[in-house]
């Protein structure tokens, strides 16, 4: 149901479910859940007591409502929206980096054990993430040690000479690849590594030993030593993490601290979670949340531990949180689902839970410290290189919103243009535009810039080849019209565009005189109106401004320059990112993709059944009808299209 916020929030059901508050764009702004969807909205409205609360309020145009049956499913539903849709005013999870995981190639018969980045394949085992590089290779490297799996890549092991390699003779493989070891026995190696990484280390520990005695009882000494040595080297990395008694379990220590409470709060939050497995420290993880609302300590918490877990590789028995949690019971029924059996979350009052649980807390307050100190560290030297820069260009004031424009194309071929946008020294990503260059080279017709189609429209160049002047010019005259449209769009609008429609300080344009020239030929309605244009060439980084003969040679370990280049290079970055593409895409066409009725999956089942796209073109009817999954009409239809066209 739709539900305009200002008339008719009593039609809002009073049961528990989530709502979904949009705005005017149709964007979803905030996702919420409640005990009673009524009672909870008509609290946002009733007296916000935050000004991002004031500004979610008016910025709510309707709002969605979804019911549900229990409070569990009211927050496994609301974190799938938040997911979805990743609303401005929710706490989420800063995904700004990735982290390592180890990775098992489960679908090879040997299979391998490696670090990786990356965890999209369903056939293979994960493990992770981890917050330290270092301390997964280190761990890999111990595990390589204790339970020998090959270090070749490749599906198959081994190599092309068909000897074994060095990791065999120094005990570090069992050469599976000339069937030195069954694939058993190498399979039981590989369930070792994956009870360690599960956190069962008691288990690893009972097994090392039990055969080192088996071999000495034996008498088989040789054997026995190596058992002993990888025994030691288990025990060693557990020594290093081992934080708790035996006691504390198999556990995760959750701390969060917010700014909510301070008096320049910034809308941020920490979380530490401590892994225990077996009472050893298995990982340190450490996040960063945004949180504009200011919310506390509590709700805090229960976003993060609902979004950490929806995609973590194990939910453990018992969550050790803080006090201001409050009660867990839904959060303890979707964990419970989510792990497939029961998992308790309590706040630890003492002992080893408690200490371990305090120095989370401690770490969480003095990571948000931290954080605090290096943004306003990145703060002042933001505004330290805009004022330098406004000084060295001679500005009447800080060049607050720098646009970007750089030209890319190869041999006149798939010519495109990128404009990023730096606001208070920092890149906005959300301004950055794309444009496909129309007027020169091979690009004449089809769409301009990624918000839309453009006027500009033309043939290509008179000489054939590619002109960055021409098509700077072109690109500017663009940015320049789509700004003076915007004018007369309303905010509201669902083709206002606020990177278009804003107006810069400066313009930097990536090349040298000719490129400033064309520029300054397009923009004569942004210069009227105090907008600055300058140009920045690679070669000696020098700067062209208007009106001046030589151009201006900054210090290269100036601040200023450094922001110049640092714009210039990501104009550059995005430009060829974008030309690749479009390269790609073109270089990969075919004749196949204008066909009625061939999709990419027939399209592949032609590919395979015939080996090439001249083996179709070549094809007889009857073997067109021969194809599997391929039916007889659409194959008479292929073969009349591919003839009528003359191919």
């Amino acid at each position: 149901m739709s539900i305009t916020p200002a008339d008719r929030r009593r039609e809002l059901p009073d049961e528990p479910g989530v709502y979904l508050f949009r705005n005017a764009r149709g964007r979803v702004i905030y996702v919420g859940k409640a005990k009673s969807i009524r009672k909870r909205v008509a609290s946002h409205f009733s007296n916000p007591s935050t000004r991002a609360g004031r500004d979610l309020v008016a910025m709510i145009d309707h709002i969605e409502a979804l019911v549900v049956h229990t409070e569990a499913e009211a927050l496994l539903a609301e974190q799938n929206f938040i997911k979805q849709y990743k609303p401005r005013f929710n706490i989420r999870l800063r995904d700004d980096k990735s982290y390592p995981y180890i990775a098992i190639s489960l679908d090879e018969d040997f299979p391998r054990v490696y670090f990786t980045r990356e965890r999209h394949r369903r056939d293979r085992t994960y493990f992770g993430p981890f917050s330290n590089a270092g301390r997964v290779r280190s761990t890999l490297e111990v595990l390589g040690k204790v339970f020998m799996f090959r270090s070749c890549e490749g599906p198959e092991p081994g190599r092309r000479s068909g000897s074994p390699c060095l990791d065999y003779f120094i005990k570090r493989c069992e050469a599976p690849c000339v069937g030195y070891v069954s694939r058993d026995h190498y399979r039981a190696g590989i369930e070792g590594v994956i009870a360690f990484l599960s956190g069962r280390y008691k288990e690893i520990e009972r097994s090392l030993e039990r055969s080192m005695r088996e071999a000495a009882a034996e008498q088989r000494f040789e054997d026995a030593a190596r058992e002993r040595n990888r025994l030691r080297a288990v025990r060693s990395l557990l020594e290093r993490q081992r934080v708790a008694g035996d006691a504390a379990g198999t556990l995760d220590a959750i701390a969060v601290a917010t700014d909510s409470e301070r008096e320049h709060a910034s809308g941020a939050a920490n979380a530490q979670v401590f892994q225990l497995r077996d009472g050893i420290l298995s990982d340190r993880q450490s996040f960063y949340l945004d949180n504009e609302t200011g919310a506390g300590v509590a709700e805090v918490a229960e976003a993060f531990i609902l979004q950490y877990y929806a995609s973590a590789m194990m939910v453990p028995p018992l969550l050790v949180v803080q006090r201001e949690l409050g009660p867990v019971g839904p959060l303890e029924q979707a964990l419970s689902a989510r792990r497939g059996g029961t998992v308790e979350i309590r706040a630890a009052e003492r002992g080893g839970k408690r200490r371990i649980l305090e120095l989370a807390e401690r770490n969480a307050r003095l990571a948000l410290d931290q954080e605090k100190l290096r943004s306003e560290r990145r703060r002042q030297q933001r505004v330290e290189a805009l004022d330098a820069l406004q000084r060295a260009l001679g500005l009447d004031s800080l060049p607050l919103r720098i646009e970007c424009f750089d030209i890319s194309t190869l041999m006149g071929t798939n010519t495109v243009a990128s404009m990023v946008v730096f606001e208070g020294g920092a890149s906005k990503k959300s301004d950055y535009r794309r444009f496909k260059v129309l007027t020169v080279g091979d690009a004449a017709g089809g769409r301009g810039d990624a918000s839309g189609p453009d006027a500009a429209r033309g043939g290509g160049h008179a000489n054939g080849g590619p002109d960055d002047f021409a098509a700077m010019e072109e690109v500017l005259g663009r940015r320049m019209s789509r700004w003076e449209r915007q004018r007369e769009v309303s905010p509201h609008d669902k083709d206002y565009d606020p990177s278009f429609a804003a107006l810069p300080s400066l313009v930097v344009i990536d090349g040298g005189k000719g490129q400033l020239s064309a520029g300054l030929r397009a923009l004569q309605g942004f210069r009227a109106r105090g907008v600055v244009v300058v140009a920045l060439a690679k070669r000696i980084e020098e700067v062209f401004i208007p009106g001046r003969a030589a151009p201006l040679a900054l210090a290269h370990d100036t601040p200023e320059l450094q922001l110049l280049q640092r714009i210039r290079d990501e104009a550059h970055r995005f430009a060829i990112t974008h030309h690749r593409i479009r390269r790609d895409r073109a270089m990969s066409a075919s004749i196949l993709d204008e066909l009625p009725g061939v999709g990419p999956a027939r399209k592949r089942a032609l590919l395979t059944h015939f080996g090439s796209p001249d083996a179709i073109l070549g094809a007889s009817r009857e073997a067109l009808e021969g194809v599997p999954g391929l039916p007889g009409k659409l194959a008479r239809e292929l073969y009349r299209e591919l003839h009528r066209t003359g191919v």
